[in-house]
């Protein structure tokens, strides 16, 4: 989760914003001699996030995900642009966190109570788990990126909604950009990408969220420019049974939801798709794998894990440098 520091702008900055994907969406941009009119825009953005929407939801039964997660086993299916280059990161991030990301985990995340169903007042047992992992696995996807096509190798389902805000982020600023604007911040869901300068005329301040249940403070403040982040945290979907919490983050290589201390992980890209699908990976995780692989990788991560009352931060040697003008609260 992630704060836009709204403080007073000039008038020279435009805000335009609306609703897709079950959550909101917000840009502030400034103007160009070539960009069109706001209304314009709206409506041009608007058309984009319907026809991601279209392709990627998971509640719209006769969308592109839908009618791949109804397609005959082992049937080849033509995917469009947009969902093949979502295919191609998730199975790539997949791959590389080692199964802690995994884009047919739904079925998983159905059994403990954190789908369209309703939570759960008991908890699930072995046998109901071990059949729900099953089928979870994306070993049993096969994506043929030449060709544009995918198809099951067994009866799993796709859902997206770990990655499909951070792509639509990166979809409206490309729009953005051929529109002539070049200085923007695009927010959809808490994920954002920004390029330039904000209307202040300096560097977008964005603040990190302090993980606290019930609470928005602040825990640390950056200035960005031409970059993307996303954050995912564990402090605010779970539910608590018998005295005990768990969180909507499943292990997909387990069955079960994360017991670790790792509460919120932030990352920084050149997209907001690939910041989108690693933050939900190194969740999983947990601090000191989600930190070593971040070293690995060269990924730009600001994490923090409670240790009792204290939130305690770490971060990889790539995200330092945004350290070195950040605003850090205690």
């Amino acid at each position: 989760m992630l704060l836009v520091s709204a403080c007073s702008q000039p008038r020279t900055g435009v805000a335009l914003s609306g609703a897709t994907m079950g959550t909101t969406w917000h840009i502030t941009y400034l103007p160009s001699k070539e960009s069109a009119r706001p209304e314009q825009l709206q409506a041009v953005l608007e058309g984009l996030l319907v026809d991601l929407n279209n392709s990627m939801s998971t509640w719209q039964i006769d969308s592109e995900i839908s009618r791949f997660n109804r397609s005959p086993v082992g049937e080849w299916v033509p995917v469009s642009e947009h969902f093949g280059r979502v295919m191609a990161q998730a199975l790539h991030i997949g791959e590389l966190s080692g199964g802690a990301y995994d884009v047919t985990v739904g079925p998983l995340v159905e059994l403990w109570g954190f789908g369209p169903v309703q939570p759960r007042m008991e908890l699930p047992n072995k046998r109901a788990i071990d059949a729900a992992r099953e089928r979870v696995g994306q070993r049993h996807i096969e994506f043929d990126s030449g060709l544009q096509r995918l198809r099951r190798l067994r009866d799993v389902e796709l859902d997206l909604s770990s990655i499909a805000k951070g792509y639509a982020v990166d979809v409206l600023a490309a729009a953005l950009s051929g529109h002539g604007i070049d200085n923007f911040l695009v927010e959809v869901g808490g994920e954002m990408r920004v390029s330039g300068i904000s209307p202040r005329g300096d560097a977008w301040r964005v603040a990190i969220e302090r993980p606290e249940p019930g609470a928005r403070a602040v825990a640390l403040g950056i200035a960005l420019e031409d970059i993307a982040v996303a954050t995912s945290g564990d402090y605010r979907n779970y539910f608590e049974l018998e005295g005990r919490r768990y969180s909507h983050s499943i292990d997909p290589r387990t069955g079960y939801p994360v017991a670790h201390d790792l509460v919120s992980v932030t990352v920084l890209a050149e997209d907001c798709m690939t910041a989108d699908g690693w933050a939900t990976a190194l969740t999983v995780l947990g601090a000191e794998e989600a930190l070593a692989l971040a070293e690995q990788h060269g990924l730009a991560v600001y994490l923090m894990r409670r240790d009792g009352e204290r939130i305690v931060p770490s971060y990889s040697s790539a995200f330092a440098p945004w350290l070195d003008q950040s605003t850090l609260t205690e």
